[in-house]
């Protein structure tokens, strides 16, 4: 679905005349859409929230990215937001989809800024987004306090208000410092030079490594055939219909093949894994490890 979004009108125009949902009209489209992939149900839903989206898009304009861009980026974090949003768990559709729009600008400008992965753990994102302006204050403040810090210090410093390590600051910062350049390029000068790319490590996984993760994946596969077995046959299907298939199943389309009550359903649900766990609880400490 295009985004309704012409980039010639401000930005203002567009939040004042968004439309203001209240809630049960909010999960009436939002069930629209899920049960009946009601595209106007999906519609009019993104538009009333775009007000949300551009306020967040806008908090990432010093990012060297278009406003534009970012809109737009807001506008698809909404809609994978409105795809994944369960108006059944009583939550609103804008509190669960602000997450999913922060994550898309900061993917996005994390995607745009250099054509190396800049970051993808938790940690490196804070780095990327925090960085700059802890630098700049902890540098204010000692300057005002007639402090000098050298880089080293400030580095340190740096690491210990972000809450990383100090090598995850020094590595965010010579990934920020630096340019992109060809692989391809030939190190020095001359005919015989190497191409960078001659130096990069095989990191493509080892034969233990693939045993490993075999073994790991069969043993958890064990793990929880056993746990399966102490459910009933309703439970199983329930379970593997809602938990274990792509897309999952709604609660409404399950009661009509069942002959169930949505609610009874969703009971049934919360029975079968409340016995999955009490079933592998045993096993949380391995499960953990596995997992890890």
């Amino acid at each position: 679905m295009a985004l309704d979004l012409d980039p010639g009108q401000s930005l203002s125009r567009h939040a004042r005349a968004a439309e203001l949902l209240d809630a049960e009209t909010e999960r009436d489209l939002a069930i629209a859409w899920r049960d009946h992939r009601d595209e106007a149900a999906l519609h009019r839903l993104i538009t009333a929230y775009m007000r949300l989206a551009i306020s967040i898009a806008w908090k990432f304009r010093g990012y060297g990215a278009s406003m534009n861009d970012l809109i737009q980026e807001a506008g698809l974090g909404l809609m994978k937001a409105a795809d994944r949003f369960d108006p059944d768990r009583g939550v609103r559709f804008s509190t669960y989809a602000v997450w999913w729009v922060r994550a898309g600008m900061q993917d996005f400008v994390m995607r745009n800024w250099s054509m190396v992965r800049t970051g993808s753990t938790s940690s490196q994102k804070s780095l990327f987004f925090n960085m700059r302006r802890v630098r700049a204050r902890i540098e204010a403040e000692a300057a005002t306090d007639g402090i000098e810090l050298d880089s080293h210090q400030v580095r340190e410093m740096i690491a210990s208000e972000i809450g990383v390590a100090l090598k995850d600051v020094e590595m965010m910062e010579g990934r920020l410092a630096g340019t992109d350049f060809s692989l391809n390029a030939v190190q020095g000068d001359g005919e015989d030079g190497r191409e960078w790319i001659e130096l990069l490590e095989d990191d493509s996984e080892q034969a233990s490594e693939h045993f490993e993760r075999a073994r790991d994946t069969a043993r958890l596969r064990e793990w929880l055939g056993d746990a399966f077995d102490v459910l009933t046959e309703r439970e199983r299907r329930i379970v593997t219909a809602r938990k274990l298939t792509t897309p999952a199943r709604t609660l409404e389309s399950l009661g009509e093949e069942l002959n169930l009550s949505k609610e009874r359903v969703r009971q049934i649900e919360a029975a079968a894994l409340e016995k999955l766990r009490r079933q592998l609880s045993p096993r949380e400490e391995e499960l953990r490890a596995l997992m890890a």
